[in-house]
């Protein structure tokens, strides 16, 4: 078992899935991988199963019973590396928004001191590629409003591509976390950073998919906007696991 486990949400990813899981594995340093599956209709789950006979005891799948949500899966998955040996746990999309290339990266920011590293596509100016202008400026927009309401300065807290150390999670009660979207991105760091975890950015390039079809809803976006204020709310009031 590998000291790294990289957690992959999916659904409906089977153009995806076994390039992904392919690449992580072609790496020069031995990651074990994780795969959520949302019970896709595409078959993007039998295509890991049947990869599990290449990889075994390094590629796992956990089948859920439906489509609720991202935050919630990776939930799923940080509570079964908890129940493991796993000292570093990495979040990743399926879809090559996020390169495989770029885990030893997070990997080796954490090994460095950082607590929770974060694949930043705004650290150093914005770079992101193959994305239009509107969602170019959601993202920027976002970024900025989360930092002014919650004081958290990190450039790109609604990031996707993160590795926590294992005392991380465990120190976060997971059960308290609230968000399924895209603002469970934000309400990870932020409750990491209430607990003064270190909270270490990485500048990557990310790529918008080739394949496939995003999971961004307005619900999405709504959840984000408005949750990150009832979020601060919150942890003023030191309710829902805020210290």
């Amino acid at each position: 078992m590998s000291e790294g486990l990289v957690i992959i949400p999916t659904y409906n990813e089977l153009e995806n899935i076994e390039r992904i899981i392919r690449a992580v594995f072609e790496l020069p340093k031995a990651y074990d991988v994780l795969v959520v599956d949302d019970a896709s209709p595409d078959g993007t789950a039998a295509v890991v199963q049947q990869l599990m006979t290449v990889f075994p005891d390094r590629l796992h799948l956990e089948m859920r019973q439906g489509k609720t949500g991202l935050g919630t899966a990776y939930i799923h998955g940080f509570k079964w590396a908890l129940e493991r040996d796993y000292q570093y746990i990495f979040e990743m999309d399926a879809d090559f928004s996020h390169r495989p290339t770029d885990l030893p990266r997070l990997h080796r920011a954490c090994l460095d001191g950082a607590d929770v590293a974060v694949g930043s596509r705004y650290k150093k100016g914005v770079n992101v590629v193959n994305w239009p202008l509107y969602r170019i400026l959601l993202s920027y927009g976002a970024s900025f409003y989360v930092k002014l309401i919650t004081g958290m300065r990190v450039h790109d807290p609604t990031a996707g591509f993160v590795c926590y150390r294992r005392k991380v999670l465990e120190a976060l009660d997971l059960d308290q976390v609230r968000f399924v979207g895209y603002a469970f991105q934000i309400e990870m760091k932020y409750r990491a950073y209430r607990k003064k975890f270190k909270i270490q950015e990485v500048s990557i390039v990310f790529t918008d998919r080739e394949h496939g079809q995003s999971k961004m809803s307005k619900t999405i976006i709504w959840e984000a906007i408005f949750g990150v204020l009832g979020m601060r709310v919150r942890s003023l009031l030191k309710m829902n696991g805020y210290g």
